[in-house]
């Protein structure tokens, strides 16, 4: 492959060229050259693009296909191509298929279905057998195989010393370990943040204390132990700070937010729309605003589209009995631009590479051209049009966002949203 960017705007504070516009020549899947008016001398095809800019690849932590087990929901080779045309070069998949990647095989399974796609897929291994919270999977062997990380999708581990077991155990071999955290016991029933509005719609609450308890519990059990721990999605203003203070102690905490809950809050429900029932739930907008300081100031790591397929027969029902979930790889970065910096969604877009062992590559002649294309400009309804998932089950419909995604360039490919 041979390519010419044609004045791009790179946006990459590890770049001797951030900021610049620039042409940057790509052959053979690397940067040869960047500067001004460059010549075609070898018939590359030439992007020219309205307001382009260009960033490192982004990535995205967390992302649930279906694939194996629930292909009517997502395939990988979908997903894949989703990612791409929503600017995602790479993304961590989450083990939550059928049966559960928690072992060797099925990571071997999911990566050489993503063999050959521009967008790079890490498995993600189950912490625990079948993700039922009692033993140990085979996190060293996954490991081998490719497993970047260990966690149960959306499951919180009630057995503390198990989670203190892993935690020693990874250390053998620089692994981390993800905690979603949400007590189980307080959650209870509960369907809807506990607040004025599941009061109001009669809905069962979730306190904010159903996810601060568990994350002080697994803080407790880091400062203990020592190793990594990634705490995922978090959701309340109190949440910000306790992984705040466990920074300031010193211990290697990770953490992140999903796209919705920089967005949008608990008032979405009022209509029982069942687009909106996710886990955590939506939370207040005290708690959105404390999301969003917390990304400013660094205590948030990284976001996530935390894009989870779920068939229309599980959401078109009572709000009580849907499943939660919602899709968010195509609506992520224009969401995100109605909220935050273009420069903070581009770095919290990209950080969480170095977190999972996932190389960065810097926007440099010599590099691996690993690149997404957008426009941070202009405005647009997010309509069912825009969905290219096979699950439609979109908390942005109908909203107002900003920017739009080009595509992306990575694996010696480039592929454009139109």
């Amino acid at each position: 492959m041979k390519i010419i960017i044609r004045e791009a705007k790179i946006i990459d504070s590890k770049s001797p060229f951030h900021n610049k516009t620039a042409d940057i020549l790509i052959k053979d899947g690397l940067i040869e050259k960047i500067g001004t008016s460059l010549p075609n001398t070898e018939n590359a095809e030439e992007i020219k693009l309205d307001n382009l800019h260009i960033s490192q690849g982004w990535f995205d932590s967390s992302v649930s296909l279906g694939e194996p087990g629930y292909e009517d929901r997502e395939t990988i080779s979908n997903g894949l191509n989703v990612a791409a045309k929503s600017g995602f070069t790479a993304i961590a998949l989450q083990p939550n298929s059928y049966p559960i990647i928690d072992n060797q095989s099925q990571v071997n399974f999911v990566k050489n279905k993503a063999n050959g796609f521009a967008t790079e897929l890490f498995p993600i291994g189950a912490l625990t057998k079948a993700s039922e919270g009692k033993d140990m999977a085979e996190l060293f062997d996954m490991k081998k195989t490719g497993a970047v990380a260990f966690g149960d999708y959306n499951k919180s581990l009630d057995n503390a010393n198990l989670l203190k077991i892993a935690l020693q155990y990874v250390q053998d071999f620089d692994g981390l370990v993800i905690a979603y955290s949400q007590d189980q016991n307080i959650k209870g029933n509960g369907v809807a943040n506990e607040g004025i509005v599941s009061t109001k719609l009669g809905l069962k609450g979730i306190p904010d204390l159903a996810e601060e308890l568990q994350i002080v519990r697994n803080l407790f059990l880091l400062e203990y132990t020592g190793g990594k721990l990634h705490i995922p999605t978090i959701s309340t203003a109190k949440s910000v700070q306790l992984i705040k203070d466990a920074k300031a102690k010193g211990l290697n905490v990770t953490t992140s937010v999903a796209v919705h809950h920089l967005v949008l809050t608990d008032e979405k429900l009022e209509g029982f729309d069942t687009r909106f029932k996710v886990t955590p739930p939506l939370r207040t907008e005290t708690d959105r605003q404390a999301l969003l300081n917390g990304v400013l100031d660094g205590t948030i790591d990284m976001i996530t589209s935390d894009h989870n397929p779920i068939d229309i027969e599980f959401k078109k029902m009572e709000f009580d009995m849907a499943k939660n979930g919602t899709i968010g790889l195509e609506s992520a970065f224009g969401a995100l631009l109605t909220v935050l910096p273009l420069e903070t969604v581009i770095e919290k877009l990209t950080l969480g590479k170095s977190v999972f062992g996932i190389k960065n590559d810097t926007i440099t002649e010599g590099s691996k051209a690993n690149i997404t294309l957008f426009n941070p400009n202009g405005e647009s309804i997010f309509a069912k049009g825009n969905i290219l998932s096979k699950s439609k089950n979109s908390a942005f419909l109908g909203t107002q966002l900003k920017g739009s995604v080009y595509g992306i360039v990575n694996q010696n490919q480039l592929v454009l949203e139109k």
